[in-house]
């Protein structure tokens, strides 16, 4: 923007006006200014103001003209059509952008050259520190999952500290930038803070050394009595109603409030926190809880449900809170549950009641740990047929709220993958080795201070093997999809892997599954300083995750080969049937568990507090107008579908290849 000095009679006018300067020869303005519009504006340093031309319509109808009422400013650049009113210290050492409302503010300050909270070490997981993270604008998921747990490869800490040092300064400014349409009402102070386009800070207390990455497509929201320290806050999230942080990252889309508390944690994409408190935890995508009596501490979590009075404890009283935890991607936590940390819950498991035996099941997915007596017992492999799991990774995709076109986590939704059934595998061997270790008639079997009852044991084994089949028939279905085969050596040709890239463990990253092997090689790359820039880390995630499906192919291929014991160079067309008719088996008798287990929500004892005046049959009609019909239930409707749908799929490939199996 051109702009030019004040002419004698605008600065007369102006003094006549209330307005002082301590050099108005350092004054600028558009070319269009208008003195009516400055009222007791006071002036030092460098000032350009942009066009006053424009209004302000806010709730309840009132116009306000764009203008500088009340204002002490220093150092500050405004744009066009900016309203600035009430700001009861000043403004100092900032750019403000065009259209942006700001009345009724304590101080909005930037003091010396500053980072705004890209940086800040964040001391997760360990409260004593050894697992810092850098937060930055930048900071996806997986960039502060290998930041945080890759420490025993040091070179590779030093070296992601040196990258995220490197973006830090150098977006480092003694200028602080509020931008477009960004409005600041009732607010105390602002010290040190980048506010991006379209934000709306309402209400808020204190904000300190922080940004707040708002955009047009995803605007950021901080509204009354948020207190925020050494913070950054991601695009389209909310705080509000008293949340309060301390060094913390917020990511995108996430809810903050109700007086929710947090200090050296990391929030990810569509994280839910309000009423209770964190401390040093890892809160992957979707990490929620709701209630005041809840504490998550020094803990790992991702699409989580903390349930009430949930808690754990870091501190065993000897050598401080050192202690960890890790629940794993969809692990839930029941009312009143707590968990002594070291401990580790595999995948999709719920935890009921007090755990204080340092348990590790993290090769024992979609597990029940269920406390009596002070002694953890393990169910494995139950939850496959929880109605509540596949509610959950049903609703997850949906619940996805960020706008921002440019997400910085990469999420994979899949509830079976290489990484869940690579230990459904681990877990059948494991269960398997119990029975044969203590023998097939014990009551009961111990693994890791954990017991399990023989009758769950077996069953376990069960739920695995069908989760085993199920995961790979959908492999295998998906692979031979839409294809005419003239012979079983076409179908072997389809069959192959069209990379060697996902042979091997698979690892889940805060969110993203993929082979450990590229994972190393861009910790590899990293290292040897050929990734040496955040973008680009998370340019290679990126990669991995869009590859998913191509990969996840490579893993499924070989452990077709071994658990239905095929010779690759002999399959045919008769192997791929008799696949498809024990895939069907295990979906069609996994939907039939699922819809048993709805039916329980449906069942009398549920209807316990409906009716409450009337007899059995008001109870029960009380209960339909309330909850509706079983059979007409979205849900029951959506698993009686999938069992329709899946046994079509699955015959229209057997009927392709029929052909194929007549000599």
């Amino acid at each position: 923007m051109d702009y030019r000095n004040l002419t004698a009679n605008e600065v007369t006018e102006l003094e006549l006006q209330g307005c002082t300067a301590i050099d108005w020869n350092r004054v600028w303005v558009a070319p269009d200014f208008e003195t009516q519009y400055v009222v007791s504006a006071h002036f030092s340093g460098d000032i350009r103001i942009g066009s006053l031309k424009g209004e302000f319509t806010l709730k309840g109808g009132i116009s306000k003209h764009a203008g500088l009422r009340h204002v002490t400013m220093h150092n500050v650049t405004i744009g066009n059509g900016c309203y600035i009113k009430d700001v009861h210290n000043y403004i100092a050492n900032y750019t403000i952008g065009d259209d942006t409302y700001i009345e009724n503010v304590d101080s909005i300050v930037v003091d010396g050259k500053n980072r705004f909270g890209n940086g800040v070490e964040v001391s997760v997981l360990n409260e004593t520190g050894g697992r810092e993270v850098a937060i930055s604008d930048k900071l996806s998921a997986q960039l502060a999952y290998i930041m945080a747990m890759y420490r025993h490869r040091p070179e590779l800490a030093v070296r992601l500290r040196e990258i995220a040092d490197y973006y830090s300064n150098k977006h480092a400014s003694e200028i602080g930038e509020i931008a477009d349409h960004v409005t600041i009402m009732n607010v105390g102070s602002i010290m040190n803070v980048r506010i991006g386009s379209y934000a709306s800070v309402i209400g808020a207390n204190r904000l300190n050394n922080g940004s707040i990455n708002s955009n047009k497509e995803a605007p950021v929201y901080v509204g009354h009595n948020v207190i925020c320290d050494d913070f950054i806050i991601s695009s389209g999230s909310t705080l509000d109603d008293g949340a309060m942080l301390t060094r913390c990252f917020v990511g995108q889309a996430c809810t903050m409030g109700h007086g929710y508390s947090a200090s050296d944690s990391l929030f990810f994409s569509n994280c839910q926190e309000e009423n209770g408190e964190a401390c040093a935890i890892f809160a992957g995508p979707f990490t929620v809880t709701h209630h005041k009596s809840t504490l998550l501490i020094a803990g790992m979590f991702s699409f989580m449900n903390a349930g009430s009075g949930s808690n754990q404890s870091n501190h065993m009283y000897k050598l401080g809170p050192i202690h960890q935890g890790i629940l794993e991607r969809g692990a839930k936590t029941s009312s009143d549950s707590y968990i002594l940390w070291p401990s580790r819950v595999g995948a999709f498991s719920l935890v009921m009641g007090r755990h204080v035996n340092h348990s590790d099941t993290s090769n024992l997915p979609f597990s029940y740990l269920i406390e009596k007596k002070d002694t953890t017992y393990l169910v494995p492999g139950v939850n496959l047929r929880s109605v509540g799991t596949i509610r959950d990774a049903q609703k997850w995709p949906r619940r996805d709220k960020r706008s921002d076109p440019n997400k910085l986590d990469c999420i994979n939704y899949n509830l079976l993958s290489p990484y869940t059934i690579q230990k459904m595998f681990k877990g059948c061997e494991i269960l398997n080795d119990l029975r044969h270790a203590s023998g097939e008639l014990s009551d009961e079997y111990s693994f890791h201070s954990a017991k399990i009852r023989n009758s769950s044991l077996v069953n376990g084994i069960k739920f695995y093997e069908i989760g085993i089949c199920k995961f790979l028939g959908n492999s295998v279905i998906k692979r031979l999809e839409g294809i005419e085969f003239k012979s079983d050596s076409e179908i072997r040709e389809r069959l192959k892997p069209d990379t060697e890239i996902g042979k091997g463990e698979w690892v889940d990253i805060s969110g993203l599954i993929a082979p450990k092997s590229e994972v190393d090689q861009l910790l590899d790359n990293i290292e040897k300083g050929i990734v040496n820039k955040l973008k680009e880390i998370n340019g290679d995630f990126m990669r991995m995750h869009i590859n998913y499906y191509t990969y996840e192919w490579t893993w499924a291929y070989e452990k077709m080969i071994e658990f239905f014991k095929l010779d690759p160079d002999t399959i045919t067309a008769l192997d791929i049937i008799r696949i498809v008719e024990r895939w069907k088996d295990a979906v069609i008798g996994l939907d039939k568990m699922v819809y048993e287990d709805a039916k329980k929500e449906f069942s009398l004892s549920s209807m316990t507090g409906f009716g409450a005046d009337g007899t059995k049959f008001e109870k029960e009609q009380d209960f339909e107008q309330v909850r509706g019909d079983f059979e007409s239930n979205p849900f029951v409707t959506a698993v009686l579908d999938h069992i329709k749908v899946k046994t079509a799929l699955g015959n229209e490939l057997i009927e392709r290849l029929k052909p194929l199996t007549v000599k």
